[in-house]
């Protein structure tokens, strides 16, 4: 199991520093990214992905449960209700398949959608990154986190841990 681990930098020569200390803890370059405003060059650094800066995958996720269940109702119709012109009913074979369409279409629909919409853990860093500040997300094993908070506060005081997804807490105690 990963943690995305969210730390607010001055400045992109800051974060330069961050990458470069992250690497050295053997932290693999694909697992961080950083978010600044538009219009903001970050050089060589390596930009959040679509998935992190957008709903992309909630949005999939609520669309291939509702398409699953829109399939589920349209194939129970489609065998309960014969066809007009026919004698013969629909096979038992169109509910799954109703169902595998519907599952696979509404996950590309609300995917697509939600590919436009912001992501919503990231609402509270916007005044920040509005005034010049870079996000930096870094995802890390979960037995490794709290070695890689420790490693950032020792090494770059300047920059301000900002949360972790999921949460640091334990749901139950």
């Amino acid at each position: 199991m990963t943690r995305r681990l969210y730390f607010m930098l001055p400045d992109v020569a800051s974060a330069h520093g961050m990458m470069n200390d992250l690497l050295l803890a053997r932290v693999n370059a694909n697992r961080i990214h950083f978010l600044a405003r538009p219009g903001t060059d970050l050089g060589d650094l390596p930009e959040a992905t679509i998935t992190e800066r957008t709903d992309l995958l909630d949005g999939w996720e609520i669309g291939t449960g509702l398409g699953a269940l829109l399939g589920l109702v349209a194939g129970l119709m489609a065998v309960a209700i014969p066809p007009w012109p026919f004698d013969n009913p629909v096979p038992l074979m169109a509910i799954p398949i109703c169902i595998l369409v519907g599952l696979v279409a509404g996950g590309i629909w609300t995917g697509l959608v939600a590919s436009a919409i912001p992501n919503v853990r990231l609402k509270h860093f916007e005044p920040q990154l509005a005034a010049g500040k870079v996000l930096m997300m870094v995802l890390v094993p979960f037995h490794r986190a709290q070695e890689i908070r420790t490693l950032v506060a020792k090494k770059h005081p300047e920059a301000l841990y900002s949360g972790t997804w999921p949460s640091d807490h334990a749901v139950f105690p």
